[in-house]
């Protein structure tokens, strides 16, 4: 039995063919197809559930069990081999973590903590929805991830909170919000919105919210980037629903102003994930142990208030600072009242 062979193993598992297997492991079918038998062989269990012609069908439930081990054995022995070349300076290791997009503009502040003890490492970050993050986890492709901690699947995990979120709307910075801080969401779903694509686990949690006070969001373009949606309030005339601690990135909200959103205040607690077994590599135990650290020292609200980041709810920035969002507005065609009229289906933009 080598490592080789679990290699071979897992390459088919994720690839479900041996072609694209080989290719991926640089061999030839032969010599993957030969290994895997060899080590069904010296299992005495058939892996793979094979039709004519040696198509691959799935796996065997005996093959389920060797395919987690595998994965275990493989990814201890990555570690492993990232630990020692670490220490002797042959080659920076790896911490690959997954994100919800919502946590991104925090994120390197989180990283930070685990980097200035240990420079040398590369941080690998995927941007992916909680379906990917929980594949990754489970298959060991990912050593953590970010993102919600009331999704069903998360009991299937170990977790640490890291943070409570909750919910602004971002608006243009013009006079009809001038005196607001706040706005609730019945009279959210009246604004022309920016939101979060329908398939998003944020966007059905925020339908899910406006369905609550028995409204229905007035959806003007829909995008799998929040990024894109605070342009489409900056240059567009629209708003857009935000996690509160977007609010903290100065500089991205000039001629745009944040309310809370209110009746209901809804909150989500986000937190970290890992292999709910013994797996965890020597770069997660470290970001684990910074989590907790972090988390005796105040949370993560406290670290971004050291730092100098304040949420700006009233819209507060640089007098001398140009407004880029309220010149757009100023004409006709993109003001709030246009906007509003505009019927959802001219509106749509698809990114």
């Amino acid at each position: 039995m080598f490592l080789r062979q679990f290699e071979y193993l897992l390459a088919v598992a994720d690839e479900e063919h041996f072609g694209r297997a080989a290719d991926r492991c640089h061999v030839t079918q032969p010599t993957l197809s030969v290994a895997i038998k060899h080590l069904e062989s010296e299992l005495g269990v058939q892996i793979f559930v094979r039709g004519r012609g040696h198509r691959l069908h799935g796996l065997t439930p005996d093959g389920e069990l060797i395919i987690k081990w595998a994965r275990k054995v493989v990814t201890l022995c990555e570690g492993m081999r990232a630990e020692i070349a670490a220490k002797h300076g042959n080659s920076p290791s790896r911490l690959r973590v997954g994100v919800t997009p919502s946590m991104s503009p925090v994120l390197p502040v989180l990283l930070q903590l685990v980097r200035a003890e240990h420079p040398e490492i590369i941080t690998d970050v995927h941007c992916i929805n909680n379906e990917v993050i929980r594949t990754g986890l489970s298959k060991l492709l990912l050593d953590v991830a970010f993102t919600y901690l009331d999704d069903d699947e998360v009991g299937r995990y170990k977790t640490l909170k890291i943070c409570t979120e909750k919910l602004s709307l971002l608006v243009p910075d013009v006079a009809e919000f001038a005196d607001q801080t706040s706005i609730s969401w019945h009279e959210a779903a009246k604004m022309p919105l920016a939101l979060l694509r329908p398939n998003l686990h944020e966007r059905h949690f925020i339908d899910g919210v406006f369905a609550s006070v028995g409204c229905h969001p007035m959806v003007r373009a829909e995008s799998g980037s929040i990024m894109h949606l605070m342009f489409q309030v900056q240059f567009g005339g629209l708003c857009t629903i935000i996690p509160e601690h977007f609010t903290l990135m100065p500089g991205l909200h000039r001629g745009t102003k944040a309310l809370q959103l209110i009746d209901p205040v809804v909150s989500r607690e986000v937190g970290l994930l890992w292999a709910e077994d013994e797996v965890m590599t020597p770069l997660a135990n470290l970001l684990v142990s910074a989590m907790k650290d972090l988390n005796k020292r105040g949370g993560l609200e406290t670290i971004l208030m050291n730092i100098g980041l304040e949420p700006c709810f009233r819209g507060q920035r640089d007098a001398h600072a140009p407004s880029i969002g309220a010149p757009f507005l100023a004409s006709p065609e993109c003001d709030l009242a246009t906007a509003r009229s505009k019927p959802p289906s001219d509106e749509i933009v698809w990114l």
